[in-house]
């Protein structure tokens, strides 16, 4: 599933990881508009998450695709 959503960043990130990772985000986005700054609020940094290469995003990902990435291992 991992090499079919981008790359071998993706290993280890299922739904339970995206869900953690947005609700980090979501409690820093809820701190940083609820909380009483003396001036600009600071900008809080987003949980890091793999990113997709721009080529695989648009391209469907095949089964001759993922077996020629298991054999570069």
């Amino acid at each position: 599933m991992a090499l079919a959503a981008g790359s071998r960043d993706h290993f280890g990130w299922g739904v339970d990881r995206h869900v953690l990772a947005a609700t980090y985000d979501a409690v820093n986005l809820n701190t940083r508009a609820s909380g009483q700054w003396k001036g600009k609020a600071p900008t809080l940094p987003a949980w890091p998450r793999p990113t997709t290469a721009p080529e695989q995003a648009t391209r469907p990902v095949t089964v001759a695709d993922l077996y020629q990435r298991f054999q570069r291992r």
